[in-house]
C-alpha cells in the first residue's frame, strides 16, 4: 500500500517562504502522478499543484502560480511545493495525494492520501 508522508510545514509570518515535500513511505516512488490540495480550517478542500510521474504535467491553480511552484526530485524520491511570500489565507492543512492517473490526481480523486502537514500563517 503506498503512503504519502508529508513534511516541511509550520508556523511562518505573512511574506515569508516554506517548502513542503511530500514522500513515499511505502510502494514505489516512481510511476506515480503527485498532487498537493489544502483545507483551510471551516472550508473545503482545494487543489493547489499537480505533477507527473516523470516531470511534466506541472501545474499550479491559477490563483497561486505567481506563488507557488511544484517539482519533483526523482532522486530524492520526493515531490516538492515552493510556496513564497505566504499569505494569511494560505494558512491550513496541506495533504499530498498520489496515484497512477493523472487526471484522477489532478480531481481529487487520488488512490492515496498523507495525513497532512500543518501551515499557518500570521503575524
Amino acid at each position: 500500500q503506498v503512503q504519502p508522508v508529508e513534511s516541511g510545514g509550520g508556523s511562518v509570518r505573512p511574506g515569508e517562504s516554506l517548502r513542503l515535500a511530500c514522500s513515499i513511505s511505502r510502494g514505489t516512488f516512481g510511476g506515480l502522478d503527485i498532487a498537493w490540495y489544502r483545507q483551510a480550517p471551516g472550508r473545503a478542500r482545494e487543489f493547489v499543484a499537480v505533477i507527473g510521474w516523470n516531470g511534466g504535467g506541472a501545474a499550479v491553480t491559477d490563483s497561486l502560480k505567481d506563488r507557488f511552484k511544484i517539482t519533483r526530485d526523482g532522486g530524492k524520491k520526493k515531490v516538492f511545493l515552493q510556496m513564497k511570500n505566504l499569505k494569511v489565507e494560505d494558512t491550513g492543512v496541506y495533504f499530498c495525494s498520489a496515484g497512477h492517473t493523472y487526471e484522477k490526481v489532478r480531481g481529487g480523486e487520488g488512490e492515496y492520501w498523507g495525513q497532512g502537514t500543518p501551515v499557518n500563517v500570521s503575524s
